[in-house]
């Protein structure tokens, strides 16, 4: 027997079985992709980690001194650090400064922890200020002191 005649012998699947395998296989594909994108979105929102946010700044005197209270809130699920703080007139000239209580702040998911920090602000001045955690982006953010102190 040629070679020639085996091929011809030979008969290809009918082109409704072709079409229904490959829909088979494109429904499975669709079904394993869901799965995963489901099963990834569910631990990703569930474990939303330290977020801060700024719940309140007030720039107040105590006696000669000027001193800026800022409340710092966590939206996260998780406990996160506050490692350092930066005050400065713009983002470029911001300065690292002493916190009381001192850094490290820890903030529990859900929580607003309040320190203070001693700088000597001037009324009607628009401060920047970054707030870095021990894990994640700095949480950048301007406040303006009040026109009287």
């Amino acid at each position: 027997m040629s070679t020639r005649k085996l091929f011809h012998q030979n008969k290809a699947i009918s082109p409704i079985l072709a079409t229904l395998l490959l829909i088979v296989i494109a429904v499975a594909a669709i079904v394993v992709t869901y799965a995963w994108i489901t099963m990834y979105m569910g631990s990703t929102t569930q474990n939303a980690g330290f977020i801060p946010y700024k719940a309140n700044v007030n720039f107040f005197q105590d006696g000669e001194t000027k001193k800026i209270t800022i409340d710092i809130g966590n939206s996260g699920t998780a406990n996160g650090e506050i490692i350092q703080v930066y005050i400065g007139t713009s983002d470029t000239t911001a300065q690292s400064q002493t916190t009381t209580p001192p850094t490290p702040i820890t903030v529990a998911g859900g929580e607003i922890k309040s320190f203070n920090v001693t700088y000597a602000w001037t009324p009607g001045q628009t401060y920047y200020f970054k707030i870095v955690p021990n894990s994640g982006a700095a949480y950048p953010f301007q406040e303006q002191a009040p026109q009287t102190p």
